[in-house]
C-alpha cells in the first residue's frame, strides 16, 4: 500500500466521514496525508511523514460497511493537531503574542502543540515562526471543521442508540524517540488503551478491550505510556453513557516503520480489529454495565 508524497492544497474536504447506524463511533485525527501548500515545513517530508499513523484510517476501513461511523483527518497532525485543545498553543513557534489562553502542557513541552515544532526524534519542522494568522486559520480550516464532524457523529449515534463508544484510533512507533512522550526510548506494547484513568469510560469497558486483544495473543497496556488526550476529554461522558477510548496499536505490527509500506501483518491485524468491532457493535448501555469490576 503507497501513499502520495507531494504536496497539495487543503483538501475541500479536510475531513471524510462515513456514517454508520451504530453507537460505534471511530475517528483517526492522525491518519491525513494531504500536506497543505502553505505548510512550508524546512524539514524533509520523508522526516514529517513519520509522525503521521500511517494507514490507521485503512486499517479501520471495514468499519462503516458494519455499521460503524469512522471518521478521518484529510490533513496531517503536525499541520495541525485535532486531538490538541485549542490552548495547547506553543508561543515559542509564533511570531507574535497569540491573543486567547496559552496552557503550557506536556504536549506542548515536547513541541507537539496544536501546531507541531519538532518532531520526535528533536528535528525542527520549521526554519521560520508562524504568523498568528496563519495558524488562526489552520483552526478555522481543520480544526473546527474535525470536531465539528465529530460532535455531530456523537450527538446522532447518542441519538439513535441512547449510549455511545467512541474509539479514538492512532497508531505509535515500536520505541518512543526523544520527544515523542514523557517516556523517551520506552518499547511499546502492541496495543495502548487510554481512558484517562478511567474518567473518559466505564473502566469495564476498557478492561473488557483489553482482555479481549489479550486474549488474541496481544500484549496490552492501559494508561501507560498514553492515557488519551484531546478528543477522549472532549467526548467521554461514563457516567452519561458515552464511553471514549483511545487505542494506539504498534505500527510494527502492520507495516515497514522505515518505508511506511504495509506488510504481511496487516491483514491478521485487520481481522482481529473488525472481529473486536463486531463484538463492540453487540454491546448495549445496560450489557457495558452489567460487565464484571476488574474484567
Amino acid at each position: 500500500m503507497t501513499l502520495p508524497d507531494r504536496p497539495s492544497p487543503l483538501t475541500a474536504e479536510p475531513v471524510h466521514v462515513h456514517a454508520g447506524t451504530s453507537a460505534l463511533v471511530l475517528d483517526s485525527p492522525h491518519s491525513g496525508t494531504h500536506y497543505p501548500a502553505d505548510f512550508d515545513h524546512a524539514c524533509p517530508r520523508s522526516a514529517l511523514r513519520v509522525a503521521e499513523d500511517t494507514h490507521v484510517q485503512a486499517l479501520w476501513g471495514f468499519a462503516p460497511a458494519l455499521g460503524a461511523t469512522l471518521i478521518h483527518a484529510a490533513f496531517p497532525r503536525s499541520y495541525i493537531d485535532p486531538n490538541r485543545a485549542l490552548d495547547e498553543v506553543d508561543e515559542t513557534l509564533l511570531a507574535a503574542a497569540w491573543p486567547g489562553p496559552v496552557t503550557p502542557s506536556a504536549k506542548v513541552r515536547l513541541g507537539k502543540g496544536l501546531a507541531w515544532r519538532m518532531l520526535d526524534d528533536g528535528t525542527p519542522i520549521y526554519a521560520r515562526r508562524l504568523g498568528v494568522t496563519e495558524l488562526q486559520a489552520r483552526i478555522t480550516q481543520c480544526w473546527q471543521p474535525y470536531h465539528r464532524a465529530l460532535d455531530e457523529a456523537v450527538a446522532a449515534a447518542r441519538v439513535r442508540r441512547g449510549f455511545v463508544i467512541l474509539l479514538n484510533c492512532h497508531s505509535m512507533p515500536a520505541v518512543a524517540q526523544a520527544y515523542a512522550t514523557e517516556h523517551p526510548y520506552q518499547a511499546h506494547a502492541d496495543v495502548v488503551l487510554g481512558d484517562r484513568d478511567g474518567t473518559t469510560a466505564d473502566p469495564r469497558l476498557t478492561r473488557w478491550i483489553e482482555q479481549f486483544l489479550f486474549s488474541r495473543g496481544y500484549t496490552v497496556s492501559v494508561n501507560h505510556p498514553y492515557k488519551g488526550v484531546e478528543i477522549v476529554r472532549r467526548h467521554g461522558r461514563p457516567a452519561e453513557r458515552q464511553h471514549a477510548i483511545q487505542i494506539e496499536l504498534n505500527k510494527r505490527l502492520y507495516m515497514d516503520e522505515n518505508t511506511l509500506e504495509t506488510h504481511a501483518g496487516f491483514a491478521p491485524l485487520q481481522a482481529v480489529l473488525r472481529e473486536l468491532t463486531e463484538a463492540l457493535l453487540r454491546f448495549d448501555a445496560q450489557a457495558i454495565e452489567a460487565l464484571p469490576a476488574g474484567h
